[in-house]
C-alpha cells in the first residue's frame, strides 16, 4: 500500500522535472495551429514520443527486481548530476538542444509512416529527452509492478494536462513568455530534488555521504569555459 502512495508524488515529481521544458515546445506548437496542423497532430506526436521514451526507460523496472534496493537508490545520482549539470552549463545545454533541434528537423520530411506533422511532433519529443532516460530508469527500478503501473498512468495523464495547458497558455501571451524566461531555471533544481529524495527515501547514503557526492559531482559536470579565440576557431 505504502508503494502505490508514494508512486503518485514520485511519478507527478518526475514528469514534471522531465517535462517543464516541453510545456514551452508544446506552447509554441499550439501557436501554429493552422489548415495543416492540428491540435490532434500535436497531442497524438507528443503521446507516441513519449511512448518511446517510457519503453526506453523500461529496463530500469526490469533491473529493479534482481538489484539490491540500497543499490538501485544510487541511481538517483543520474538525475543530480543532470540537474547540477544543466545549472552550471546553462549556455553548454542551450546550444546544445539548438543542433539537435536543428538535426531532426532536417530529417522530418523523410518521415512516412505517419502523418508527417504528427511524426514531427513526436521526433522532437524524443530528441529532448535525453533526460528522461536519467530520471526514468532508477524511478522505475525503485517500483514494484503495481507502482510501476501506477506511475505511468500518472504519466500519461500527465501528458493530456499538459497539452491543455500549452493550449490555454497561447491565450495568455504574458504568462506563456514568463515560463519560457524562467523554466530553463527552475527545471535543474527540481531534478536533484529528486534525486535526493530517492537516495535519501532508499537510504543508500547517509546526508554527509550524499551532500559530498554532489560537492564531486558539481567538478566533474562543470564544463570550462572556453575563451572568444577558441570559439572562433
Amino acid at each position: 500500500m505504502s508503494n502505490f502512495v508514494t508512486a503518485i508524488p514520485s511519478g507527478i515529481t518526475a514528469f514534471t522535472a522531465t517535462n517543464l521544458d516541453d510545456l514551452v515546445i508544446l506552447t509554441l506548437f499550439f501557436s501554429q495551429i493552422s489548415a495543416t496542423f492540428r491540435r490532434r497532430h500535436i497531442v497524438f506526436g507528443q503521446y507516441l514520443g513519449f511512448s518511446a521514451l517510457v519503453i526506453a526507460s523500461l529496463p530500469g523496472f526490469f533491473g529493479g527486481m534482481v538489484l539490491p534496493k540500497h543499490w538501485i537508490g544510487l541511481l538517483g545520482l543520474v538525475p543530480i548530476a543532470i540537474g547540477l549539470s544543466r545549472w552550471l552549463n546553462p549556455s553548454n545545454d542551450e546550444s546544445e538542444e539548438n543542433q539537435e533541434d536543428k538535426s531532426e528537423s532536417e530529417q522530418l520530411p523523410f518521415a512516412s509512416f505517419l502523418s508527417p506533422q504528427t511524426y514531427s511532433v513526436a521526433a522532437i519529443t524524443i530528441a529532448n529527452g535525453s533526460d528522461n532516460l536519467g530520471i526514468y530508469v532508477p524511478l522505475f527500478a525503485s517500483h514494484n509492478l503495481g507502482g510501476l503501473l501506477v506511475i505511468l498512468g500518472v504519466f500519461f495523464s500527465l501528458i493530456g494536462i499538459w497539452c491543455y495547458a500549452s493550449y490555454m497558455l497561447t491565450r495568455q501571451p504574458a504568462i506563456a513568455q514568463l515560463l519560457t524566461r524562467y523554466g530553463n531555471h527552475l527545471v535543474p533544481f527540481v531534478l536533484v530534488g529528486l534525486g535526493v529524495f530517492m537516495i535519501l527515501d532508499s537510504q543508500a547514503l547517509p546526508p554527509l555521504a550524499l551532500a559530498a557526492c554532489c560537492l564531486c559531482l558539481m567538478g566533474l559536470v562543470k564544463k570550462p569555459r572556453l575563451s572568444p579565440e577558441v570559439e572562433n576557431n
